[in-house]
């Protein structure tokens, strides 16, 4: 008596996934081993929109057993190797570098981004991969954390200056933090929700970039505004790597708008750099940094500070690999 199976295929920015319906599991694994063989070998030169190299080259093998298939059971082809990779506050000075070094490289990186605004999706080319949300409202956050690899964070609460600061009459300008956007509602809840959305999809990485001075409570930072900035960072950053997800917590230095890749990099702990006169670093450089966290097991589940060196003085760092591997700091 012949079997009737029936199946339903979705294919996503860079995965396949079939359901295969059958109440008989060796039929399932039958007909899935069938399908995708056809699919790598036939001579039609593209299949679902990828190449018939890619299915060739699909870790499909690796993803489930054949020897059954339970009714519903998914299928997922990797068809090709790219990192698909989220970049929230990609609206920022620092978020927009590192959203379009990732779509210079469309062999590595499947980029998106995720910002406040229209304005601020138009202010990074109005694309479709960029989604407007709040971090405050998780619920925001769902559409853009469908179907990625790894997240990059980049959100940060910004004080304001308070008007009428004359610098003429000496003393110093007095900050504020807009309702709704201090520090524990952005850089502690908002990213909280956020490693709960990515952990919610499986993601395979989170990079964040926090700020030094973490380890001293009365840092002049922490005054502004009376937000304690540094403080709701450090309870993010805890809670990310307390999360089970891999991890990368980039804690930079001062951040200047410089030609990246003509330093050399320096990484420390502790705030320790913070002693040293190499404690700036441009945001170019950092954006490089947060692209190859993602590439090296060296970067996963690390923290530390970020500096470099005056571009006179040093080499620039070109391999990331022994940079990452001078790290030992898990937080």
């Amino acid at each position: 008596m012949a079997t009737i199976i029936s199946s339903s295929c979705i294919r996503t920015r860079h995965h396949f996934s079939c359901n295969f319906n059958s109440s008989d599991s060796s039929v399932n694994a039958l007909f899935a081993r069938k399908l995708f063989t056809n699919l790598a070998t036939s001579s039609h030169s593209s299949h679902f929109g990828f190449s018939k190299l890619e299915w060739q080259s699909s870790l499909v093998f690796r993803q489930r057993s054949w020897k059954t298939l339970r009714r519903g059971a998914a299928v997922v082809v990797m068809a090709d190797s790219t990192m698909t990779v989220l970049v929230t506050g990609a609206g920022g000075r620092t978020g927009q570098l590192v959203y379009k070094k990732l779509k210079e490289r469309p062999s590595q990186f499947v980029a998106s981004g995720f910002v406040r605004t229209q304005e601020s999706k138009q202010k990074i080319g109005g694309a479709d991969d960029v989604f407007v949300g709040d971090i405050r409202q998780p619920e925001t956050l769902t559409p853009a954390f469908q179907g990625i690899d790894a997240l990059i964070i980049l959100t940060s609460a910004v004080p304001k200056m308070k008007p009428g600061f004359d610098p003429s009459k000496g003393g110093r300008p007095e900050f504020y933090f807009e309702e709704g956007c201090y520090p524990e509602q952005v850089d502690w809840i908002g990213q909280k929700d956020q490693i709960d959305a990515a952990k919610a999809v499986g993601v395979k990485q989170i990079v964040v970039v926090g700020s030094m001075g973490g380890t001293n409570p009365n840092h002049p930072l922490n005054s502004l505004g009376n937000g304690n900035i540094l403080i709701w960072k450090r309870k993010a950053e805890q809670y990310l790597a307390d999360s089970g997800i891999p991890y990368t917590i980039i804690r930079a230095g001062g951040l200047i708008d410089k030609e990246g890749g003509m330093r050399e990099l320096l990484v420390g702990k502790d705030d320790e750099l913070l002693a040293t006169d190499t404690k700036s670093v441009p945001r170019a450089d950092v954006a490089e940094v947060c692209i190859q966290a993602l590439l090296f097991e060296e970067a996963k589940n690390k923290a530390f500070d970020l500096a470099s060196k005056p571009e006179e003085a040093g080499s620039p760092t070109e391999d990331f690999r022994a940079l990452f591997s001078q790290l030992s700091a898990k937080f």
